[in-house]
């Protein structure tokens, strides 16, 4: 059994009808498809199960909604956005595997999505802040390939997928806001395949900071003080380096004047000259 935050999804069709003779069945159902679609069923279970939350006062509303979507009603977003669960640190969001049926974006909180080799070992393939999308790698086959795990305690909402595509439909900013969100995340693999494939370990360590303070600055935060949430061993299962590797980086670039490093905590004295690493 999965262990997986529980999040609405599409719910099986029902038999209503299913006993009663052909003549009696075709006097109470309708004779052509009026029922509801696949979208609007996913929306009617996230407004069952999940609670709602509303997006007037999230943080990370600009990020995740379209502009023609930002000044709707709440009650008009009901069952697509606002789907909100919290998930605890070590938890997971979805587990690969598990059928593909909603986006996820944080809304508060981050992240880390992982790769499981035949072999067993574990490659963590990005970290994600509040106000950035997962789950994405299931679109293709309908089936999630990554764990997502929390990597502290945050607030995650579930948009059904099928919800958000019927409603993209009629909307042209929504269709271009979810071809930009697929468009980030080829973007993002481009550009770590080039940190894992072209970059030594200093250029890689400084890249990853430069990188989380971009992401920090864009959502309104502290572009150069900010925590990082996970492990050094997870930043070198990430970057492709050994725990010691990344200590003796960050150590590095600290005499250097670049940055300042208090446990978890990251300060980046010289962004300029970090982005020349």
């Amino acid at each position: 059994m999965s262990d997986a935050a529980p999040y609405p999804s599409v719910p099986a069709p029902h038999a209503v009808f299913a006993a009663a003779p052909v003549r009696a069945r075709e006097a109470i159902m309708p004779t052509r498809t009026d029922g509801p679609t696949p979208g609007e069923r996913a929306a009617a279970a996230a407004r069952r199960v999940a609670p709602q939350i509303g997006c007037d006062r999230c943080s990370s509303r600009d990020l995740c909604i379209p502009p023609s979507l930002r000044n709707v009603q709440t009650a008009g977003l009901v069952g697509v956005f606002g789907n909100s669960r919290k998930v605890k640190r070590g938890d997971a969001i979805y587990r690969a595997g598990n059928a593909f049926e909603n986006l996820y974006v944080l809304r508060a909180g981050s992240s880390k999505t992982i790769a499981l080799h035949r072999d067993g070992r574990e490659q963590i393939t990005g970290f994600q802040v509040c106000g950035e999308f997962i789950g994405m790698e299931g679109l293709t086959t309908g089936t999630h390939t990554l764990d997502a795990i929390a990597l502290e305690d945050s607030q995650v909402c579930a948009i059904p997928y099928h919800a958000l595509e019927t409603m993209s439909y009629s909307d042209r900013e929504l269709q271009r806001h979810l071809n930009c969100l697929m468009s980030r995340e080829i973007v993002r693999e481009s550009a770590h395949l080039m940190l894992m494939g072209s970059m030594n370990a200093e250029e890689r360590v400084a890249a990853f900071l430069v990188n989380l303070s971009q992401r920090y600055r864009e959502r309104g935060y502290s572009p150069t003080e900010f925590q990082l949430r996970m492990t050094r061993e997870e930043i070198g299962c990430y970057l492709g380096l050994k725990l010691e590797t990344v200590s003796r980086m960050l150590t590095r670039l600290q005499r250097r004047g670049l940055i300042q490093m208090n446990g978890k905590k990251a300060r980046i004295v010289d962004l300029d000259q970090l982005e020349r690493v």
